[in-house]
This record gives C-alpha cells, structure tokens and sequence, in this order.
C-alpha cells in the first residue's frame, strides 16, 4: 500500500507562513528539534533561526521557552488522544486494538528517525526535575494514555479477548504496561539496542493472549 506524504507546517516555507500559522508553525519546528537533542540543548535562537520566526512573533505567543515546551507537550498529547481515540473506534476486538497501540510503540521506538520517537520517552527525566508545568503536563498525558489502555483491558475482559488474571484491576494492569513500556523505550536508548523494546514485546502479547 502506498501513502501520499501530504504536507505540515514544518514543511512549508517561512515565506510562505501566515500569522495564523505562525504559532503551529513554531510548534512544530520546536517539537521535530527537541526530539532530536532534547530540551536544554534547543535555544530559543536555533528554534527562530530554523522557522524562519522574527523573535517578537514568538514571545507574541509564548511568554518563555517552559511555556513553550509546555504547549510542544500539550500539542503532543492533543494529536496522541486523537491516534488512541483512532485505534479505539476500529471494528476490531479490545486485544486487537491493544496489540495496534504497542506495535506502533515497538515500531516507533526502535533505532533511527529521532523526530519519530516518543516525546515522552526524550523529556521525562529531562524536564522532571526542572519545570513543574512540564512536569504536571508530561503527567497529564500519562495518565490519558494508561486510562485509555485500562478502557480496553476491560473491553477485552468482557469480550474475551483478554484474559483476565485474578485479583489484578484494569488500571493496575495499564499502569504495569505502560510504565514497562516507557522504561524499555529508555533503556533502548542507552543500550543503543532493541532487546529491551523485544522483551517487553513479548512480555505483553503473552499477557494480553496472544
């Protein structure tokens, strides 16, 4: 199957921008670089200079750079809560939905194509210690994704597609999932290797049935 790449603000040209796109335009600029270095190592200089953005156009729309890595995060949970509700609204069975999600983590995750990898996994410890807005908006996104997954655990439970282990709440099973998920996708980093992503694979599939 073949797919169109069709266009982003990130892809047009600063001539080319409007005032209405400026702030997207930004937004998405900010995300693709401090996915590749990270949130300390992005100047506010390097983000202008790469989207083509006079620096009054950006304080016109944030009034820091925490406030502008909170609205990165805040857009970046707004587009994941749009791919969950995606996965969600299939004709498919509950495992079968938990088992797209992870793929696409797996996928995702593995070596190559920073801009492509988890904003998560590159921010949360970066940034835990060092902003509570992002701190608490890093959180929030947490929470909607393990919520979400505890909504299809149960969906599975009452389809039968997922078994059901005893003495163990949906929410625990998500969070277990999750937080083994965040820190494969870590540990992948450092070890520069895919085992630690290969591992909690297989750990989930087994546990979800298949």
């Amino acid at each position: 199957m073949s797919i169109t790449k069709t266009s982003t603000s990130s892809d047009i040209a600063p001539s080319d921008i409007t005032p209405l796109d400026t702030r997207a335009h930004l937004l998405a600029i900010g995300y693709q670089l401090i996915a590749q270095k990270g949130f300390t190592a992005v100047g506010i200089k390097q983000i202008l200079d790469t989207a083509g953005v006079p620096k009054g156009s950006f304080y016109h729309y944030f009034a820091s750079k925490e406030a502008f890595g909170e609205a990165i995060i805040n857009h970046y949970f707004t587009k994941y809560k749009n791919r969950l509700e995606t996965i969600g609204a299939q004709d498919i069975s509950a495992q079968q939905k938990i088992y797209d999600y992870f793929q696409s983590w797996y996928d995702t995750q593995q070596n190559g194509c920073d801009h492509e990898k988890c904003l998560v996994v590159k921010l949360s410890a970066e940034v835990a210690d060092m902003s509570e807005p992002m701190r608490k908006v890093l959180y929030a996104g947490y929470q909607q994704t393990i919520s979400w997954l505890a909504e299809q655990i149960k969906a599975g439970w009452a389809d039968n597609s997922v078994p059901k282990l005893d003495n163990i709440a949906a929410e625990s099973m998500a969070k277990r999932w999750y937080f083994a998920w965040l820190g494969a996708s870590l540990i992948a980093k450092i070890s520069q290797t895919n085992t630690p992503l290969a591992e909690v694979w297989q750990m989930t599939t087994t546990e979800m049935g298949r």
